[in-house]
């Protein structure tokens, strides 16, 4: 489902974005035809009050405007078009700015980024005003989210786990496994940690169970001891006095256990203690003791069926990970929705988790910022610098080519007015010098 919707987003994003571009690229032909109008109506104003003002004298002043906003309207025109090509195909020095110095462009715009949004104070300050963790955790509190970030987590891993190679993981997996579990010894830190299990007397439970599951086998099999003694006895002996000696032997075989049990200063449990004290020592320090138990699992692992159960217990796994993420109602994903609800939920209602997790989050942005501030930066620089000149150009203008059209007609209105005062002022002088 996950994998399925991705590309249609994609497509529609990439509609979305082109219709966008295609209305901006109208409003940029509407207001370069209002511009260009304007200079076309001021010129034929001009040339009307040109003609005309020897019979009008007060065409003088609309003759002046006209002409301030012919001015205006030119200058700003060709300052417009000098940013994106070279004004009417002439390679005047310092035109077409945007694509002939599109690299060093993208230099200044990547140090500018670099500089003023990267900066360490910058992305402290504006961390430290946000509540990452507890906005998070408010998102996630809630079911519907949690369900979905499980969705999209297990979607990938399940595609992921498909594009796997079954006997290259394997061979993987086996590679590191006897690299750092297989190879290295196991006798000196087996017996390091006999030590300090018999140190800590946590071995005592295990001996605790092992004569109780004796006892109890041996309460189940009163016939056992049959096998091991009145069996062996000469034939002669009468059948009764087998029975005796089979029940006695029992009889004493689990209450000499029970005395064990009861006593935990017992001869036989310090015997036992003994006995794994000298195996830890010797796993340590016996080079012989070292050996063999190298050679037994060397022998182990490298018995083919031992490999073969390893990867069928891999494809096993494999499958069984892959069903239960693939399944929205599986076990495995119930529990991992209400696991993640519940934590957030946690964190939610916890100011000190909460001011933890964002002091930790604020440390780890700032760490990643300071070590790849440059690179980030370098990645705007790189990407402008790929950029086809012309396409560049073209992107650059749909977006920001309407508001320069506004400079154009500000020109235009700018001029007129500063005609008309320039030559009311000229006129006032010559009047005033009469």
């Amino acid at each position: 489902m996950t994998t399925d919707r991705a590309p249609a987003d994609g497509a529609a994003d990439d509609r979305t974005t082109a219709l966008r571009d295609a209305e901006r690229r109208r409003a940029l032909r509407r207001m370069k035809t209002l511009a260009t109008s304007l200079l076309a109506i001021a010129a034929l104003v001009f040339a009307v009050a040109f003609a005309l003002q020897d019979r009008y004298p007060w065409l003088g002043f609309v003759r002046a405007a006209a002409e301030g906003a012919m001015v205006g309207a030119l200058a700003d025109w060709f300052a417009v078009t000098a940013l994106f090509r070279h004004p009417l195909g002439l390679r005047i020095p310092h035109t077409a700015i945007i694509p002939t110095r599109k690299d060093e462009i993208g230099e200044s715009l990547g140090e500018f980024v670099e500089t003023n949004f990267l900066a360490d104070d910058v992305v402290a300050g504006k961390l430290g005003s946000l509540d990452l963790a507890g906005a998070t955790a408010g998102w996630l509190a809630e079911p519907e989210n949690a369900r979905r970030i499980v969705a999209e987590g297990s979607g990938a891993l399940v595609g992921v786990a498909r594009l796997l190679d079954d006997e290259r993981m394997r061979d993987a997996i086996e590679a590191v496994v006897r690299t750092h579990l297989i190879d290295p010894p196991w006798g000196p830190p087996l017996g390091r940690l006999g030590e300090k299990v018999l140190a800590s007397g946590g071995h005592r439970e295990v001996v605790d169970l092992v004569l109780d599951r004796v006892d109890e086998w041996l309460a189940a099999h009163p016939e056992a001891f049959a096998t091991l003694v009145s069996r062996r006895l000469p034939s002669w002996v009468p059948s009764f006095v087998d029975r005796v000696v089979d029940e006695r032997l029992h009889t004493e075989a689990r209450r000499f256990l029970a005395d064990v049990r009861r006593d935990p200063e017992h001869t036989l449990r310090h015997a036992i203690d003994d006995a794994l004290a000298q195996l830890a020592d010797r796993l340590q320090h016996d080079p012989d003791t070292v050996s063999r138990l190298e050679s037994a699992k060397a022998r182990a692992f490298d018995d083919p069926r031992i490999r073969e159960l390893a990867a069928s217990a891999w494809a096993a796994a494999r499958t069984a990970a892959v069903d239960a993420l693939s399944d929205p109602e599986s076990e495995l994903r119930r529990r991992a929705e209400a696991a993640l609800a519940d934590a957030a939920r946690r964190v939610a209602g916890d100011p000190d988790l909460r001011a933890s997790l964002n002091s930790r989050i604020n440390d780890a942005a700032l760490h990643l910022v300071s070590a790849y501030r440059h690179d980030i930066a370098g990645i705007i620089s790189e990407t402008v610098r790929g950029w086809d000149a012309a396409e560049t150009t073209d992107k650059i203008e749909t977006q920001v080519g309407r508001d320069l059209q506004f400079i154009r007609i500000n020109g235009t209105v700018v001029g007129a007015l500063a005609g008309v005062a320039i030559y009311s002022a000229a006129t006032l002088i010559a009047t005033l010098a009469r």
